[in-house]
């Protein structure tokens, strides 16, 4: 045990598809796992190192507390030495709330909202002029100064351009011994019974005192004494008229405008938090955005009858009230339920949108009676808007079918309110620098002291270093383009966890033991260099950091390299090789033939020629979009390359991809702004392949996923013994009620709780871990029950199945892509992120292709090991090869190099970027003296 402090020993770890290994980590040192996808990286850094490590600091604390936090599992592995404090830098741990942004995230945010509660300057929001406040000394000074040897009245403003008649105030003004008031400019007497129009605005002040300045001790003590009734009625605000010209001036305890005696609080931290009641823009509630009916999704076709269903949201004619409603107000504007939508009177089409109340006589010329009619209507969008504000998640989800997000018009998306918006330091809001990008704001920061005044570089000194440090720790991991407004719903998996990881250098700890996930998604080469010097200063200080990683620069750069293989699934689980880089390179494992160049992915001998058309899509200026006019070659594969914030998802996810999904499936996303599009009839559709998780639920599987369960379930409700005893496909689901074993509902686990102890997962005892009761698993297809099925790997599946042509071309796509080894019945939470991705690329691909299908991948490499990619690039090849388009946006160089067109976005991230920097094949895109990716892809040529 003389080494156990330097390094982490583990042993006989099991998890998932580990298989009893042992391993030995060194501390203090940059250490990479890498292997193929699914062989049992994640399952070795993250369900044991990480795991043992949380569970063992949850043990710290009494039984009491730990009873609500949940207890973990204990990872199966028989012991692991040397664990120090773990943080897990995972991707999917970002917040889905609309309030987190990138500010709050990184705490940035929070002390810009203490630096403006402290070192601001307040304008006012009437006249743009600098606010003003004093202590009562001042004011009197003031007025002994300005208005020598001046008769002037004293007033306390009570009510501003407020409507009412407000007798009963008049009745407690003079109850409280005053007796005169200045009403709308005039001072009155306050008579019994005064009264004001309650419909007209009103101004109202209370007469405190009238005197004569002079410079006496008596006059100087009245003074003082009125300044103070005046303070307390007018809530710290008072009012000076010089009865000569009745000139008013305000004086004010707080913050006040000098012209026109608006007064702001004094700011405090949350009166710029849009979290907060205090500071939250009330029309949005400080989200920014909200959602507004849009009256052309109420009627998308007006060329239909209300009886034929021109309103959306209440379909064709039923007999219900709202459309005896629509009967009446037909009546009442003369038109029937049978007309198009375009012809009805624009009056009746306010009333049936907006609603209306009136009671109106109709007379019947037959028989000479009239009768009463009345409309009581709310009006359809009124009714859609109500639905959307109530409590149930369903309702709202349906009324926002008729809605469009728009920014809040308010506070024109800043999410603060107005006042909280004119306060400012050397001249600009708290929203503008939220929405300055990070490499703006940290050139704002630089001379910032200097343009301060001194009393504020004496209160801001501290604050303003604290926020140099955090937004420098941003740019040190690549993310320049980001703002601090950015909301952390809209961040890649390789953005979030890079914000974690800057956060995480600030905070400066030491003998942490740091666990990353593919730090490197989503980053262009140009910025790795930066991440991994990132990483390797977090070494430096004194914590240990172990990657899970796929990159070949961060495999060199490391100190150790563990490689998990040989191959994935349960042909993986065993460490294959580890050591130096050097030492990794003589091996003879896959991950080392590719270091070393044995084995590469093979650039082409030639170029797709492609079908001679184009799609082309001009003047795109959404985001940082500089009017872009693209052309996308038709029926070849193309990449989309660019750093890091330069535009690509929003020129291609934001702006192409609705297109396309609204002109061939009537997709409702807007997209962002462009001017015009051609081409759209050399396509049939279009199919998006992102990274979102395929199945939320233990429930979910790769077979009912892809929709091949669908069929193995109707296939065995056709064997005969299923048809002699009436069995239809439903008897063979696990989540009916019929077929499963309901003892586990289908699980084949059962929870066990345990007070104290985690919650044991136990094979269901009645059906063994089989999901359906004896009846079902009795009836058998080539001798194997739905169980056995479930429980084959997708190799097995594909020779099984070779008879059934449906089932088979299915399974067969998912073995294409590299997933051979997966069960079809494996849960979906326990599939790695490419491998949800590869499954949902198998999903599309098993569909009938037309040749003119246009595929758009996000970042398909994501957490692919070398040979999968090569893998993926020979089914990608298949699809081009048929006369589809292929369209990738993507970092990596191996992808790259392999595509027929390129389309480079840059030339920097953020407001540098959204412009077309080159265009052409690989070979001439490499030619461009200005593009970052040229210079990276000339290397690998």
């Amino acid at each position: 045990m003389s080494h156990f402090n330097d390094s982490i020993e583990v042993q006989g770890a099991r998890v998932h598809n580990l298989k009893n290994i042992d391993v030995t980590i060194p501390r203090d040192k940059l250490v990479v796992i890498t292997g193929l996808s699914g062989s049992g990286k994640s399952s070795l850094a993250f369900d044991t190192i990480y795991a043992e490590g949380q569970r063992r600091y949850i043990e710290t604390f009494s039984a009491y507390a730990r009873q609500f936090l949940g207890n973990l599992e204990r990872p199966d592995v028989d012991k692991i030495d040397g664990l120090s404090p773990v943080i897990a830098i995972e991707q999917k741990t970002t917040s889905k709330s609309p309030r987190s942004t990138v500010g709050t995230i990184t705490e940035i945010y929070d002390f810009l909202r203490l630096l403006y509660a402290r070192a601001s300057d307040a304008y006012s929001f009437n006249t743009g002029e600098q606010m003003v406040s004093y202590n009562d000394e001042q004011i009197k000074d003031l007025i002994l100064q300005s208005y020598e040897g001046k008769r002037i009245n004293i007033l306390s403003p009570v009510i501003r351009s407020r409507k009412g008649h407000y007798r009963e105030l008049f009745e407690q003004i003079a109850k409280q011994g005053f007796v005169k008031v200045r009403t709308d400019g005039k001072i009155v007497d306050i008579e019994k019974g005064l009264k004001l129009d309650r419909y007209k605005n009103h101004d109202i002040e209370i007469v405190i005192d009238r005197l004569k300045i002079d410079s006496s001790k008596d006059n100087e003590k009245r003074l003082m004494e009125s300044i103070n009734t005046a303070m307390y009625h007018g809530e710290d605000v008072l009012m000076v008229i010089d009865q000569d010209t009745n000139e008013p001036r305000f004086f004010s305890r707080n913050l006040m405008c000098p012209s026109t005696g608006i007064s702001y609080p004094n700011p405090e931290p949350n009166n710029f938090s849009f979290n907060s009641p205090k500071g939250a823009c009330s029309n949005c509630n400080g989200i920014g955005e909200l959602y507004v009916v849009n009256d052309a999704k109420l009627v998308p076709d007006e060329t239909l009858s209300i009886k034929n269903g021109a309103l959306a949201p209440h379909g064709p004619q039923k007999k219900s009230w709202i459309f005896k409603q629509f009967e009446t107000i037909a009546q009442r504007f003369d038109f029937s339920l049978s007309d198009p939508w375009k012809d009805i009177p624009d009056e009746a089409k306010h009333v049936i949108l907006n609603g209306g109340k009136e009671s109106f006589t109709v007379e019947s010329k037959l028989l000479g009676v009239s009768r009463d009619y009345k409309i009581d209507f709310e009006g359809v969008a009124n009714f859609i808007q109500s639905q959307y504000n109530s409590d149930s998640t369903s309702l709202v989800r349906w009324a926002k079918e008729y809605m469009d997000k728009v920014e809040c018009p308010v506070c024109e998306g800043s999410r603060l309110r107005r006042e909280s918006l004119y306060f400012k330091v050397d001249g600009k809001s708290i929203a503008e620098l939220a929405n300055m990008d990070v490499v703006e704001l940290g050139q704002w920061l630089d001379g910032l002291t200097e343009r301060l005044s001194n009393k504020q570089q004496q209160i801001s000194a501290e604050i303003i270093k604290e926020i140099r440090n955090r937004v420098q720790f941003l740019l040190d991991v690549g993310l320049t383009y980001l703002s601090l407004n950015r909301s952390s719903k809209s961040l890649s998996g390789g953005e979030a966890q890079r914000i974690r990881l800057a956060t995480q250098i600030g905070s400066q700890l030491v003998g942490v033991l740091y666990i990353l996930d593919e730090p490197s998604i989503g980053l262009h080469q140009r910025d790795n260099e930066k991440l991994i010097n990132s990483l390797i200063s977090l070494r430096d200080v004194g914590n240990s950091v172990i990657v899970v990683e796929h990159d070949k620069d961060m495999i060199e750069r490391a100190d150790h390299v563990i490689d998990i293989g040989p191959f994935a699934g349960k042909f993986g689980g065993e460490i294959i090789s580890q050591g130096t880089p050097k030492e990794l390179l003589k091996q003879k494992t896959l991950t080392a033939a590719y270091l070393n160049g044995e084995r590469k992915i093979e650039i082409p001998k030639e170029r797709r020629k492609g079908n001679g058309k184009k799609l082309i899509l001009k003047g795109c200026t959404g985001n940082n979009l500089k009017n872009v006019d693209v052309e996308f070659p038709l029926g070849k594969m193309i990449g989309v390359t660019g750093v890091s914030g330069s535009g690509k998802s929003t020129l291609i996810n934001e702006t192409l991809y609705p297109i396309l999904n609204a002109h061939y499936f009537n997709g409702v996303k807007k997209p962002m702004p462009y001017k015009s599009i051609k081409g759209l009839e050399h396509l049939d559709k279009v199919i998006d392949i992102n990274q979102s998780p395929i199945g939320r639920t233990p429930r979910s599987n790769p077979a009912t996923y892809t929709k091949t369960f669908d069929e193995i379930r109707s296939l065995f409700a056709k064997i005969p013994e299923a048809l002699i005893r009436g069995y239809k496909p439903g008897r063979f689901s696990f989540n009916v009620k019929g077929g499963r074993c309901e003892t586990c509902q289908g699980g084949g686990l059962r929870v066990i709780e345990m007070n104290f102890l985690p919650d044991v997962y136990v094979e269901c005892e009645t059906c063994q871990g089989k999901r359906f009761n004896r009846e079902t698993l009795e009836i058998r297809y080539k001798g194997k029950s739905i169980s056995d099925v479930l429980n084959m790997t997708i190799e097995e599946a594909v020779g099984f199945f070779e008879h059934i042509p449906k089932i088979h071309r299915k399974l067969k796509t998912i073995k294409d892509v590299g997933l051979g080894y997966i069960t079809l019945g494996q849960q979906s939470t326990t599939l790695s992120g490419g491998e949800a991705q590869r499954i949902k690329l198998a999903t599309e691909l098993s569909k009938r292709d037309t040749g003119n299908t246009f595929y758009i991948l996000d970042e398909p490499t994501t957490g692919l090991h070398f040979e999968d990619i090569r893998v993926l690039m020979k089914v990608l090849n298949k699809l081009a090869d048929k006369g589809n388009t292929v369209l990738i946006i993507e970092h990596n160089l191996d992808v790259i190099k392999t595509v027929d067109y390129v389309i480079d976005i840059g030339y920097e991230g953020g407001k540098g970027g959204g412009e077309l920097v080159a265009k052409g094949t690989p070979e001439q895109i490499i030619k461009d003296k200005k593009s970052y990716t040229a210079k990276f892809l000339k290397k690998e040529m």
